[in-house]
């Protein structure tokens, strides 16, 4: 197939998880064969701050760990629909673009058949800011992709789709892999960004006092950290690493004895069975996770074997200790999580799902799966 996809960004994940998802699918799919362009805007926020903040050595970098990768940057007001739609089969378009953007492509698929067209959700906004999401022109999208099952009940409740399938976030183990470990650095590592105060009691409960009263050495990473944040990680004893490529989370991962999980309060409260796409990461590195509550309601793991759950700030701490003391209770959680994982949780998985959604929607199978003769040809 040919696959062209409308997103906030494949080169920046500063402050955008979305890429890290993004570049896993994109690597499966030319993998396989397919052929697949990625749109983004010129001047996107990220990749602004990408750059601003840290250099364009930073893109030089991803190439590393990413070879090939690529992006194509447009505008509203210069971008060609034909021309970059031709031979296209299948097209996604990602929420986190412009209600502009979203409606023309629409608009142009009502006249123009030769191609299937997605609508790509993988933000909590559809509970949280309903009309905006509802003010996304879909008429004539032939469908949606949710990453939860609660996201795409509501895309078909609220009749803003008439088909939708639930495609959850992934690790891209390609990145995401246990890395050896020569040396530890400290006990603990947390990477996510601060966020919109969503979530600032809980990193106080599950994170922030349980590190400062067990005395651990533990290291952040993440950006968009307010004064407060910061004065009450220096209060805890906590060093803070400010932002980290997702590329290099894993490599990370492999200098702590252990990670956490914090939900964001949108996602505890709204959206059971989606954890977000860190502690996929996180149990693909081969990490110990321990994470504080979520209803993990389409039993995408195994509470308990695949991660341990602290229900309560003196839970996460018991937890803590026992993961820290038990060097066979460490092996044992991280052997399970990455298991788990990699038998169906990684980005190969989520493409195997978008390809039987490809056929359903009525795109050739021999455009969709290469025969081993084409394959061998591919490889070459």
């Amino acid at each position: 197939m040919k696959i062209t996809l409308f997103y906030h960004s494949i080169l920046s994940d500063w402050n955008h998880g979305n890429a890290h998802f993004l570049r896993g699918v994109v690597r499966e799919l030319e993998e396989r064969g397919h052929r697949v362009e990625v749109y983004e805007p010129e001047n996107g926020w990220s990749l602004q701050n990408l750059v601003e903040g840290y250099g364009e050595e930073k893109l030089e970098e991803l190439q590393q760990y990413y070879p090939g990768i690529r992006t194509n940057f447009y505008t509203l007001e210069s971008l060609d629909l034909d021309a970059v739609l031709e031979g296209t089969d299948l097209v996604l378009v990602h929420e986190w673009n412009e209600h502009e953007l979203v409606k023309r492509i629409g608009g142009h698929h009502a006249k123009n058949s030769h191609y299937k067209l997605l609508f790509h959700d993988t933000h909590h906004r559809a509970v949280t800011e309903r009309e905006a999401m509802a003010n996304y022109d879909l008429t004539h999208y032939d469908g949606v992709l949710a990453f939860g099952q609660v996201i795409r009940d509501l895309y078909l409740q609220q009749n803003w789709t008439r088909k939708a399938w639930t495609w959850h976030e992934a690790a891209d183990t390609s990145v995401f892999y246990p890395h050896e470990r020569k040396e530890y650095r400290g006990d603990l590592v947390w990477i996510g960004n601060w966020g919109d105060e969503e979530r600032t009691a809980e990193l106080h409960e599950f994170l922030i006092n349980p590190v400062k009263e067990l005395g651990l050495k533990a290291k952040i990473y993440g950006v968009r950290y307010p004064d407060h944040a910061l004065k009450a990680l220096a209060d805890a004893g906590i060093e803070y690493g400010g932002w980290l490529p997702n590329y290099k989370a894993a490599e990370e991962f492999a200098k702590y004895k252990v990670t956490v999980h914090v939900p964001r309060r949108p996602y505890v409260e709204a959206l059971p069975g989606i954890p977000t796409i860190r502690p996929f990461e996180a149990m693909a590195s081969g990490i110990p996770l321990i994470s504080s509550p979520w209803d993990d309601a389409e039993r995408l793991f195994t509470p308990g074997e695949d991660f341990l759950v602290a229900r309560t700030g003196d839970e996460m701490k018991e937890q803590l200790k026992a993961v820290l003391n038990s060097p066979f209770k460490a092996k044992e959680v991280a052997e399970h999580g990455l298991q788990t994982i990699l038998s169906r949780h990684t980005c190969a998985h989520r493409v195997d799902e978008l390809e039987r959604i490809s056929e359903e929607l009525g795109i050739a199978a021999s455009k969709i799966y290469l025969t081993p003769k084409e394959q061998v040809l591919h490889e070459r």
